[in-house]
């Protein structure tokens, strides 16, 4: 499984040189958007802090897709190929595995969080939408993170 940035090329600034760093600019790049989907709902939560405006057990899709991310970081592309994980009990196929659920779980935040955000802040009438839209905006910004940091990094340095 070969990573999806690997023909994308970093310009040359005078103030920073990416050309070997891609590893760096990407571990930055998903840090950023897992604090933004955080400072969404922390927005939210502050702004809204009775239960009528933000129910309080929405903060599960967050933390859903918070493991979700750790999950699918958890495992390297050699591991899923079988390249570097031939001992253990469940050897690649375990990998595999743990990696689907761990996108399943991603997956499942951001609908949780969509449907949260239409079923109860859009289609309920409320005046305030926000706190639908910052679930959502959070659970979205952390899967992307996720995405950015499995699929932006190389492992070649790691070997």
């Amino acid at each position: 499984m070969a990573g999806c940035f690997e023909n994308i090329q970093i310009p040359a600034c005078e103030w920073f040189e990416g050309g070997d760093k891609r590893n760096a600019v990407a571990s930055i790049v998903a840090g950023v958007m897992f604090f933004m989907g955080w400072w969404f709902i922390i927005d939210v939560a502050s702004t809204y802090p009775d239960m009528a405006s933000f129910n309080h057990a929405y903060h599960i899709c967050g933390v859903v897709g918070t493991i979700s991310l750790f999950m699918i970081n958890a495992v390297s592309n050699a591991q899923v190929r079988g390249d570097a994980y031939s001992n253990g009990c469940f050897g690649p196929r375990g990998a595999r595995a743990w990696l689907f659920m761990g996108f399943v779980l991603g997956f499942a935040a951001v609908i949780a969080a969509c449907w949260i955000l239409f079923a109860d802040f859009v289609a309920d009438g409320k005046k305030a939408h926000w706190p639908g839209v910052g679930l959502f905006l959070q659970n979205t910004f952390i899967f992307i993170g996720s995405l950015v940091y499995k699929f932006g990094r190389s492992e070649d340095l790691w070997g």
